[in-house]
């Protein structure tokens, strides 16, 4: 059973009681991420995330991580373009240890100068670590090149010189600005009370100001190009993409059929024709990254630098059959049921049903249920499929990056003829 509730200061809280589970996971949902960063703040969001386990007035780092161990429970965070979240994963009978350990960090941080200085180094590294993983990094490269200029092209980690700017009083005022009861909610599922949960919240979480002032938001434009990244690699890793839709478009649940069809799985036409049938690569994937009122569609592939070219001929000769004729009968049916295995299949933890229920809190306001979605999927015809895809691909409006050992043989711009 899903409930919903609000506190006196406007945090609001949502439960789905799971009476079979062992278990509870309950979050801290703040409706913040890099989207709502200025360029000198890149990365604020991301470092805050961080620097919450490192003490607070009543417990140090250690004892934090002390108390979760002790009953065996797990407690983490992620920062994202439009959202941060603190979670505990822990059994039923521990959930309100749980909640008043992530109250305290949530509330009552201390931002210890020698912890700070200490994670800024942590935060550096990832932000290395993400630079030498090529896979990770065309990503980055993507977005920041695609939607450049734009807050949601910035990379999430912030870069070495916004993070070295990073100051206590800084980190102290963007809490103060942003982490405010309107931007607040908590979501738990599992073993949990609602009328009990929502009595403790009250308590823990009641001092929250709210009054906090709404970040005006815009939609980035997309700028295609081809670009060519130098970098010695043994693989050329490559992306293209096109503008995509948000996260409530209309035509949603067509466009996760046709990603399905096209890149989602091991029947989906880019690996059975790019790595089964030419043995041309390991990984080969299509994706839709959706946000509040914008998009993109994109494939991601890595391949011997010597195979670019055939990997993009035959990646945008299925955009071009996909806009032109669409997915035949059969591939429909499959993608439309391999959606609904895949989203039954990944309501079986509570961590995973926590998810649901704040991503549905963001992007929605309400709970969408399971049998909605199933009809939504159900309801995807051919004709809007087509639709779909006729919108996305087109030769003027998507971009190529390439990132690896490709000199003398650069991706060229007319390889998107056959779109045109």
């Amino acid at each position: 059973m899903i409930r919903k509730s609000m506190l006196s200061n406007g945090v609001r809280l949502l439960t789905e009681s799971m009476p079979t589970m062992v278990s509870s996971t309950i979050g801290i949902w703040v409706e913040n991420g890099s989207r709502y960063e200025t360029p000198v703040e890149n990365g604020t969001s991301h470092f805050i995330e961080h620097l919450l386990f490192k003490g607070t007035t009543k417990r140090t780092a250690a004892q934090i991580a002390e108390e979760v161990d002790a009953v065996g429970g797990v407690l983490n965070a992620f920062t994202g373009k439009e959202y941060t979240c603190y979670y505990a994963k822990v059994l039923g009978q521990d959930l309100d240890m749980t909640t008043d350990l992530l109250a305290d960090i949530f509330l009552d941080s201390t931002f210890n100068a020698d912890e700070m200085e200490r994670e800024r180094q942590v935060v550096l590294q990832e932000i290395s670590q993400a630079e030498d993983t090529p896979d990770d990094f065309i990503h980055d490269l993507f977005t920041l090149n695609f939607w450049k200029g734009h807050p949601l092209a910035a990379p999430i980690f912030g870069t070495t010189k916004t993070v070295n700017g990073i100051n206590r009083e800084h980190l102290r005022s963007f809490m103060a600005a942003r982490y405010r009861s309107e931007r607040v909610f908590l979501a738990a599922a599992g073993q949990v009370d609602h009328d009990k949960l929502h009595a403790r919240c009250e308590r823990l979480f009641g001092s929250i100001p709210g009054n906090g002032k709404p970040d005006p938001i815009s939609q980035p434009t997309a700028r295609p190009l081809v670009l060519n990244e130098q970098k010695k690699l043994e693989q050329a890793h490559l992306c293209i993409g096109s503008p995509g839709i948000g996260q409530t478009h209309a035509l949603r649940y067509a466009g996760y059929v046709l990603n399905t069809a096209l890149g989602g799985g091991m029947s989906s036409r880019l690996f059975q024709e790019v790595r089964e049938k030419r043995g041309h690569v390991y990984t080969i994937y299509s994706f839709v990254s959706s946000f509040i009122d914008s998009g993109y569609f994109a494939v991601y592939a890595g391949t011997n630098p010597e195979w670019v070219d055939e990997v993009l001929d035959v990646t945008i000769d299925e955009f071009r059959k996909i806009a032109r004729e669409g997915l035949s009968a059969p591939e429909l049916a499959r993608a439309k049921s391999q959606l609904k295995g895949n989203m039954l299949l990944g309501m079986e933890s509570t961590d995973s049903r926590m998810n649901r229920l704040a991503r549905n809190e963001i992007y929605f306001r309400r709970d969408i249920p399971l049998d909605e979605i199933a009809a939504g999927i159900d309801s995807v015809t051919n004709d809007q499929i087509i639709e779909l895809a006729s919108s996305w691909f087109k030769a003027d409006q998507m971009a190529i990056v390439t990132l690896g050992d490709l000199k003398g043989r650069e991706v060229k711009a007319d390889v998107l003829a056959p779109l045109a």
